[in-house]
């Protein structure tokens, strides 16, 4: 049995839960208690994984310490500890091999892998930025918002933690300046474009859903928790990507 450690509502762990769940593997799952998992990660041998992560050009004091010890997801099994999903995704692959999550043709895997490394590096945090920046300008909003989505409530099971954590140190940490936040918005509609493109193209959503279908998803749920932000996503088909992949809660 495969145990994944996880905070609850992180899309980023949503990702490696996906994997799983896909290669039809049984796992239990751990939860670690929010802005404190980074240690307890530590503590129960996971690394960060070499990762260096920053908010735009900043790197806060949050990234900079989790990033010295450790992260979710972690997968242990057989006294193994593996972090981050790109090593998660591998680590499957190699000890189980259908379904696939990697196509085998060279020149389809390279395009996966390409779309994988943009949806770790880049759309993962912009998906945190745009969440939070709604959190951190109305702070009513993440006892609301954060309470029920395709994730899930977000960070905390609580109401109150949620209404206290992600308003402040949450938001503190990642969510971005007005001005930022009007730029990440105006570009939405770009990036679903080019989401749009990679599904005509068969590098996502196909009939076999791959590694980079499972990394960009759950950002995606994250950004539509903010409901103003739908109407960008209606008719498109990056959206019913995410229906298939992550319907929304009945």
């Amino acid at each position: 049995m495969y145990e994944l450690y996880v905070i609850p509502g992180s899309h980023a762990c949503r990702a490696a839960m996906l994997m799983l769940e896909h290669k039809r593997l049984p796992y239990r799952r751990v939860e670690l208690v929010t802005l404190l998992h980074p240690v307890l990660a530590r503590a129960h041998g996971f690394t960060a994984g070499g990762q260096t992560r920053s908010v735009g050009r900043r790197r806060p004091l949050m990234l900079r310490v989790a990033d010295g010890l450790g992260t979710v997801p972690g997968l242990a099994v057989d006294g193994m500890r593996i972090s981050t999903n790109h090593r998660i995704a591998r680590f499957l692959e190699e000890r189980h091999l259908d379904p696939p999550l990697l196509p085998a043709a060279p020149e389809q895997r390279s395009a996966v892998e390409e779309v994988e490394r943009w949806a770790n590096d880049t759309l993962q945090m912009e998906a945190r930025r745009i969440s939070t920046a709604a959190m951190r300008r109305d702070p009513s909003a993440a006892k609301r918002l954060c309470a029920d989505g395709r994730l899930g409530p977000l960070l905390y099971k609580n109401a109150l933690a949620r209404r206290i954590f992600i308003p402040t140190l949450v938001a503190g940490a990642f969510a971005p300046s007005a001005t930022t936040e009007r730029r990440l918005l105006a570009e939405l509609p770009a990036t679903l474009d080019r989401i749009d493109r990679w599904i005509g193209d068969g590098v996502l959503g196909g009939p076999q859903p791959n590694v980079a279908d499972f990394m960009v998803v759950p950002s995606l749920a994250l950004i539509l928790y903010r409901p103003d932000v739908r109407p960008l996503f209606e008719g498109r088909p990056t959206l019913e990507l995410v229906d298939r992949l992550l319907p929304e809660p009945a």
